[in-house]
């Protein structure tokens, strides 16, 4: 297929946390709101006058200093964070806000708090205490900490407007982007589709790590350009699979699988589309707060959630994925030491398969794949072993 005129744009936006948008909002005055979590609801930290990235640490070689302070016995994408810290990578923001997604996640931001690694003016550190039961108790408990540790904060430090209306800006404009990535994301559902999954995951991501605002006429103008591309007459990949699990913000990953002949058609995982770029719906009854989130709360698939529920939900909703964009198997991964995840990627390996009949490739990684010759040899082998079966006439 002919390359996307601005996909070249948002692979080196994404070769450094520090990136081009992230300078030109600051440049306009902006503070920068760094977050490390898909929990931390996105449009309360692109107020007017700030804008959110989540962070990451693209490149990452060594983190033998990040292990020292925090043993190898957790997970590496806290530790890439902590040791790019620790190097200054992240001087730039003017904040850091944490939920406890993970204990490893708060161990991480500890550490970066207690080194000193944002030598910076007013810098200020927040953490966040998220429910681990989608109720009544936990709404009342997750907007409570949203007020309390990125409303007041962002208000007293840096005296940003909270009010309902410029909430509400905040959130016509996240839902923007959302509409975008979602018609975007939609032309993966073709039998021959238009866009590889490697390309809607850069796109992607470039939403959760650089200023929303400054992408929207770049994203308009790929759904436009994508309305007329024509895909290769054959299509490169064999067999079409949902990606789900723990954090992925490693682009190497999805290429990885791609070259290996399974097609990304859908994502759930930290850093995808599903369901972090879900519209946010408001009316006028209710406080725009509670309204957001309560949709983040309930609509939420993190492994976190440990009400019976959500536990079910998180397989039934891999499951409509899987059925909406034609999917043939599952790859279920998570990074290696990611306790939350490798529970829940255990369970729900064995429920997808004997439940759901899908079959599952069940992989641990590190945080920066490269070129993997052990996963791409198990892909490899998952890709030939489903390919057997479609010839076969079993299907799933």
């Amino acid at each position: 297929m002919k390359d996307l005129k601005h996909l070249y744009y948002f692979e080196k936006l994404l070769e450094d946390a520090n990136n081009e948008l992230v300078r030109q909002a600051q440049a306009d005055g902006r503070k920068c709101i760094a977050t490390v979590c898909e929990n931390i609801p996105e449009p309360l930290l692109n107020l007017p006058g700030t804008f959110s990235v989540r962070l990451r640490a693209p490149r990452t070689g060594s983190i033998e200093m990040a292990t020292y302070y925090m043993t190898s016995f957790l997970c590496e994408y806290t530790r890439a964070l902590l040791e790019r810290a620790m190097e200054g990578g992240y001087q730039f923001t003017d904040c850091l806000i944490t939920p406890d997604g993970c204990s490893m996640l708060n161990r991480c931001v500890e550490n970066m708090e207690l080194l000193k690694t944002m030598d910076k003016k007013d810098y200020f550190y927040e953490y966040m205490e998220i429910p681990m039961k989608a109720d009544d108790n936990g709404l009342n408990l997750y907007t409570l900490q949203c007020r309390n540790h990125i409303l007041k904060p962002l208000q007293e430090k840096f005296g940003i407007d909270i009010s309902d209306e410029a909430i509400r800006r905040a959130v016509e404009e996240h839902n923007r982007v959302c509409e975008l990535i979602r018609q975007i994301g939609a032309y993966r559902k073709e039998e021959n589709p238009r866009i590889t999954g490697y390309e809607f995951h850069i796109l992607t991501m470039a939403t959760y790590v650089a200023p929303k605002d400054l992408l929207i006429s770049r994203l308009e103008e790929t759904l436009k350009e994508l309305e007329t591309r024509k895909p290769d007459e054959k299509n490169p990949c064999r067999i079409r699979v949902v990606l789900v699990g723990s954090e992925v913000d490693d682009v190497d990953l999805v290429k990885l699988i791609e070259e290996c002949g399974a097609y990304v058609c859908a994502d759930r995982f930290c850093y995808g589309s599903f369901p972090g770029r879900d519209r946010i719906e408001l009316t006028d009854e209710e406080d725009v707060l509670t309204q957001i989130c309560r949709q983040y709360m309930y609509r939420g698939q993190c492994a976190r959630y440990m009400n019976q529920d959500k536990i079910q939900e998180r397989r039934s909703y891999i499951d409509r994925l899987a059925k909406e964009y034609h999917a043939d198997g599952i790859i279920y991964q998570q990074m290696k030491f990611c306790d939350p995840w490798a529970y829940e990627r255990m369970v729900g390996t064995h429920v997808l398969r004997e439940d759901y009949h899908y079959p599952v490739l069940s992989v641990d990684r590190p945080y920066a794949v490269g070129n993997s010759g052990q996963l791409r040899t198990r892909v490899q082998a998952f890709v030939e072993s489903v390919e057997l079966k479609k010839i076969q006439g079993g299907g799933r």
